[in-house]
């Protein structure tokens, strides 16, 4: 119900738009398994435009991601995230390679299916962060990334032996917002009520065709991210995921707001919002403060 609020502000109070580029096939089955979600995090506002998608496939309650142990800490998001089961790392490989199994195999049991949200590159792209990640690349003899950093490969790889045997599939997620929008994709201007229009990639994958080996499966994921890269650079190029691509063109799907997230929404601003005008009220009629 939470974060039905954040996706009404989204689509009922800023009317952004998120057009989805995903296959017939890839739909159908959203929704409906356990999936691993591997996006990329270039923007303020990604994980929201993240979640448009997921309350439309009716997952919304049962969105999971890793995520630092220090935002647990933080009042009201980072404590919905912590009952909400989120996968809290504290960047020592061997803790969390114990936390990741242990949690992992309690919400691989859920009945529901469940989407975690794996964000490989391990912090929010920014241009001193790029130019670190190119230097590192150059140095390894890797595929240097124009809109990526590259990926972190430990914590999938910790993750492989649980998600094999629980997890169905990875959800490649791609989000693109057009540089020459004049509304950019940030938290302010959401709250001032401004448009923005997202544009989200997604392609699934068996979770088959990952490698068993930890070594070739990191290779695998980052191969991954240049193929994600690739995308990117096609649609900053030409405004389009696959002119400049050998991948098949996808028309893009764009969905209503649901009427249900409003009435959540307005449900809990009257909720809150009634005690404390009555407040207001009797201290203005009180006469004293």
């Amino acid at each position: 119900m939470f974060v039905s609020e954040l996706v009404a502000i989204a689509e009922w109070w800023s009317g952004s738009v998120c057009k989805i580029y995903i296959t017939k096939e890839d739909l159908e089955k959203s929704g409906k398994e356990h999936m691993l979600l591997v996006m990329n995090h270039a923007y303020e506002t990604d994980w929201l435009f993240g979640w448009l998608f997921c309350e439309k496939v009716g997952v919304l309650g049962n969105c999971k991601a890793y995520a630092k142990k220090v935002i647990s800490y933080i009042p009201t998001i980072g404590w919905n995230w912590k009952f909400a089961e989120f996968v809290f790392l504290e960047r020592s490989f061997e803790k969390d390679r114990e936390i990741i199994t242990k949690q992992l195999n309690e919400i691989f049991d859920y009945p529901d299916p469940v989407f975690l949200l794996l964000n490989a590159e391990g912090t929010r792209f920014t241009k001193s962060k790029h130019e670190a990640s190119v230097k590192f690349a150059q140095e390894r003899g890797m595929t240097v990334l124009n809109h990526h950093l590259i990926p972190r490969t430990k914590g999938f790889t910790a993750s492989l032996k649980v998600l094999k045997a629980k997890c169905a599939s990875i959800l490649d997620v791609q989000l693109v917002f057009d540089e020459n929008d004049a509304v950019k994709p940030t938290i302010i201007n959401l709250l001032r009520g401004k448009k923005m229009t997202g544009h989200l990639y997604l392609r699934r994958i068996p979770m088959s065709e990952v490698p068993d080996d930890e070594e070739e499966a990191a290779k695998w994921l980052q191969e991954l991210f240049v193929r994600k890269d690739k995308l990117q650079t096609s649609f900053h190029q030409t405004g389009d995921f696959f002119k400049n691509t050998d991948i098949a063109p996808i028309k893009p799907i764009t969905f209503k707001p649901r009427l249900s997230s409003l009435i959540n929404w307005v449900s809990w601003m009257v909720i809150a919002m009634l005690p404390i005008l009555y407040l207001l009220l009797s201290l203005i009629l009180s006469g004293s403060i």
